[in-house]
């Protein structure tokens, strides 16, 4: 059985309440239920106690008028449907009032029990359908404003629209800046836009893909795309973008770690299948040295093969110490403290190649746990290879160090020439080096050590943008 409609009828005339009474009662005796409120003052009152699903409402209130009524249920934000009960002819009156939010109006002296029914059943059915609208547009809000994915709308001129807090924050953009920006100013490269661009449009626009993203500030994203038609009539389309920049970088260091125990295995290998004969050639020529009838002409000979046969034993001596798990002698180090050390020593070669140095250190040296002599290397390393990188008199190194939730984040940057991706992708290996007299072993060393530290590495470089190093601390406890 369906609940009884329950109705508030505020008019200070009560034969009309009267006969609107009999006529609900006439269309079905069950089905509403109806009070009066025969001033103003009284209306207000049962108003505010949201007891009604429908108020039948009198024009002519005394000093009042229902206008006044409407006025108050906007101020309470109430959404309960209203009819206006208007004189005959009132045509004025019956716009104003539904300008003010009535649902519709009824002439006094032609009310019958048909129009009245219907025009309390349209207003319910019409109340209870903006209902579901402002539900599912709250839910939707909802959605778009708490997203942790970015989400953006454009138009098929590839303009935005609309971009939600997600988007805001993550891309650095202030709402008013981001609004009617082109799409295309969004992508890192020029060719990965052109070929989003081209197809949005299209019923083909569907379906993630992988792209470069930049913030305001030029910093380089990760993103999935997801772009679909929202409203085929108007051409809007929601692009929802979600930042795996983090997640990336998780797998790259993972790789990363996989790599460098692998390494360390063959490494490990080498040294014990090569060591043997190496030291058994060594031993060899060492013996034929002391011979007495050996030839003269031979010694520029047995001095090449002596020499190459130790540096041979250097480079796998090297390679397990760059390698191998190493004992730490860890204490607690203020991190400013750290990166001023290796400034320090790495202060003759930034003179010498006439390097700029710009840092930003913590207001408050935070204590992290670490051996600083080892640490203090691996930082020397990354210094190093970017004043080696950079044009003297021209390099600027920077040196950015924030707290980041539960780590330490340090960013160790240069305006060098920047690396191809394909050589960024080989920089921890073992004897990968572009220098002349490098070995190579460098980095993958600095590599050891934070690893050992629980640390993390991730270089960010494009050819003639420089490059950084982003390296994590975890902080004591957490």
């Amino acid at each position: 059985m369906e609940k009884p409609v329950h109705i508030l009828m505020i008019d200070d005339d009560e034969d009309d309440f009267f006969l609107v009474s009999e006529l609900l009662r006439d269309i079905s005796p069950d089905q509403y239920i109806i009070n009066w409120a025969p001033t103003y003052a009284k209306g207000l009152e049962e108003i505010e106690q949201h007891q009604h699903d429908i108020y039948l409402v009198d024009y002519r209130l005394g000093p009042y008028t229902g206008i006044d009524i409407l006025h108050r249920f906007q101020e309470l934000q109430l959404k309960a449907p209203i009819i206006m009960l208007t004189g005959k002819g009132d045509y004025a009156i019956d716009r104003e009032a539904m300008m003010a939010g009535a649902y519709d109006y009824l002439v006094k002296g032609e009310i019958n029990a048909d129009q009245l029914e219907r025009a309390i059943r349209y207003a319910l059915d019409e109340a209870n359908h903006l209902r579901i609208i402002e539900e599912s547009e709250r839910k939707y809000f909802g959605i778009f404003e708490k997203a942790h994915d970015l989400i953006i709308l454009a138009d098929c001129d590839k303009n935005i629209i609309d971009a939600n807090p997600a988007a805001l924050r993550i891309l650095n953009y202030p709402k008013k800046e981001l609004i009617g920006l082109h799409l295309k100013d969004l992508f890192w490269q020029e060719q990965q836009s052109e070929d989003f661009l081209e197809h949005i449009c299209d019923e083909s626009a569907s379906g993630q893909l992988e792209y470069d993203f930049k913030t305001k500030h030029g910093k380089k994203l990760d993103v999935l795309v997801n772009a679909v038609m929202l409203d085929e009539a108007a051409q809007i389309f929601l692009c929802v973008v979600q930042d795996v920049t983090d997640k990336k970088r998780e797998e790259q260091e993972k790789q990363h770690y996989e790599k460098f125990v692998i390494t360390g295995r063959i490494a490990r290998v080498i040294a014990h299948e090569v060591r043997n004969p190496l030291t058994n050639i060594l031993l060899a020529v060492s013996q034929f040295k002391q011979e007495s009838s050996v030839p003269n002409d031979t010694d520029t000979y047995v001095e090449i093969i002596e020499r190459n046969c130790t540096r041979i034993n250097q480079l796998i001596t090297e390679l397990l110490h760059s390698t191998r798990m190493i004992e730490l002698h860890t204490q607690s180090v203020g991190v400013n403290n750290l990166i001023e050390k290796t400034l320090e020593l790495a202060q003759d070669r930034l003179q010498l190649n006439e390097i700029k140095v710009y840092k930003q250190l913590l207001d408050q040296d935070i204590l992290i746990t670490v051996d600083a002599e080892k640490v203090v290397i691996a930082l020397l390393n990354i210094i190093i290879n970017a004043i080696e990188a950079m044009t003297p008199g021209k390099g600027i190194l920077t040196i950015n160090l924030t707290h980041k939730k539960d780590k330490m984040l340090l960013q160790i940057g240069d305006n060098g020439p920047g690396i191809p991706e394909t050589t960024k992708a080989k920089l921890f290996d073992p004897f990968f080096t572009s220098k002349p007299k490098g070995t190579g072993l460098g980095l993958t060393s600095t590599q050891n050590i934070l690893q050992n530290h629980k640390s993390t590495i991730h270089v960010d470089s494009e050819p003639g943008q420089g490059t950084t190093f982003s390296i994590t601390f975890p902080l004591p406890g957490k």
